[in-house]
């Protein structure tokens, strides 16, 4: 596909990367020449300086011939307006981040209103995954599939844990649990699991099934459990506007701490029972006169990435069970991976995943269509969700019969609202929704599975 990215800010750049990477020929437009230098020299993709906004800057960038148009400037008006103009020159689909909570109430009203093919919020995308570990407290990360009946969880293995030593096949044998065991991540390295994969502490272990299933087998193997009473934020961005909605009847307490007086003044305003504090959350003295050593969970949203990570790693001194570290710098993954910070939330690789998906499902001729996508681990291992249409080659057969790649799961099969985890004489039909976990494979259709 033909593709032009008007902002090249850390959302674009990690855009126009992972896009270029799958074989689409990608353009990229910012203001700045130095930015357009960076990502050209980075990725095989064209550049141009210039107003993305106007018509001018537009043609020089191939509007005529482009497939999809996506802007993620850091305005969201900017973006607005250049979906507008790339809509009525060209005849491609746009795409615009929009991340002010009062244009994102009213997202698909512009949707409709100026025919966008989608509309990206990747502050809100990042608020509800924190929501999503925040009530989950166990896990590191959690993605649901089959519109929420499913959830692919991850995990550390701690000390203590039943399945340190233990191979899958023993584990699936004694402890019997509805699940599907999916992927292990081990210092740099991540695996699809296999029967002889065996488990070892400070293991990040995935694996699919139902929200219930999953907190019985926690239990079984003795991960210990906890909920959430209460939760101190730093940081009073946009992220924390939309985690206190999602958060606000969840029963959590929260506590921001923000040292701009008027965001302050404006999440007070809005959240009745909210607690803020208008002082500079890297001041350690008032975290802990701030009670942080009995807080439940540590959700770091400062603006900068190193802010966060060092924050983190105090609450994670004085004891706090849980930490969330909101990161933006691609090239801190490995680092931050290496410091055990448990939950890492990265809003531009949810955006990427977002329009990737969008990407592969409209370079798809065979009509299985692409649901959900999920990088389990960046690069590596990812998630998708199709639905199964008639006439696809995986139809009817059992899985142990169907030749599949290496490094292909079946983790899930959800028939009508029914979710299925596979076994070797279970077959998949028409209509299902399947999710597949793969290694090294970047699937755009179901069939991208087979041999």
């Amino acid at each position: 596909m033909k593709i032009i990215i008007v902002g090249c800010g850390r959302v674009g750049y990690s855009l126009a990367g992972k896009l270029n990477a799958e074989n689409n020929d990608v353009t990229v437009v910012d203001l700045s020449a130095e930015k357009i230098s960076d990502v050209t020299a980075q990725f095989d993709v064209m550049g141009v300086v210039g107003n993305g906004a106007t018509l001018a800057v537009l043609k020089e960038a191939g509007i005529d011939e482009a497939d999809l148009f996506i802007a993620v400037t850091s305005s969201d008006e900017l973006n607005l307006l250049c979906c507008m103009i790339a809509k009525k020159e060209g005849n491609c689909q746009t795409v615009a981040r929009i991340k002010d909570p009062e244009y994102s109430k009213e997202a698909e009203y512009l949707k409709k209103q100026l025919d966008l093919a989608m509309v990206i919020n990747p502050e809100y995308e990042a608020a509800k995954e924190i929501a999503r570990v925040l009530r989950f407290p166990s896990a590191m990360r959690i993605e649901p599939f089959g519109k929420g009946r499913v959830e692919l969880i991850s995990f550390r293995i701690g000390a203590g844990n039943l399945l340190i030593g233990q191979s899958v096949r023993d584990v699936m044998g004694r402890i019997r649990a509805n699940v599907q065991l999916a992927t292990v991540e081990r210092g740099d390295e991540a695996y699809i699991v296999k029967g002889d994969t065996v488990f070892a502490e400070k293991d990040v272990l995935s694996f699919v099934s139902t929200p219930k299933d999953a907190a019985e087998f926690l239990s079984k193997i003795q991960h210990k459990g906890y909920s959430i009473k209460d939760a101190m934020i730093v940081g009073g961005g946009i992220i924390t506007h939309y985690l206190c909605e999602l958060l606000e009847k969840s029963g959590i307490s929260l506590k921001v701490i923000e040292k701009n007086y008027d965001v302050c003044e404006e999440l007070a305003s809005e959240w009745t029972k909210l607690t803020v504090i208008n002082a500079n959350p890297s001041d350690h003295a008032l975290l802990k006169e701030q009670g942080i050593e009995k807080t439940d969970a540590f959700v770091a949203l400062a603006p900068l990435d190193e802010e966060n990570i060092l924050l983190s790693l105090f609450a994670k001194e004085w004891g706090v069970k849980k930490l969330v570290t909101k990161i933006n710098r691609i090239d801190y993954d490995g680092v931050v991976a290496r410091l055990d910070l448990d939950t890492v939330v990265c809003p531009k690789n949810v955006t990427a995943d977002i329009i990737l998906r969008h990407v592969r499902s409209a370079k798809n001729t065979k009509g299985n269509n692409m649901e959900n996508l999920y990088n389990v681990v960046q690069d590596e291992v990812e998630a998708a969700e199709f639905i199964v249409k008639d006439g696809s080659a995986i139809i009817g057969k059992p899985l142990s019969e169907l030749d599949l790649k290496n490094n292909v799961l079946v983790a899930s099969i959800v028939r009508d609202g029914v979710v299925i985890l596979p076994r070797g004489n279970a077959s998949i039909q028409a209509g299902d929704s399947v999710i597949l976990v793969t290694k090294d494979i970047a699937l755009s259709d179901v069939e991208d599975v087979l041999a």
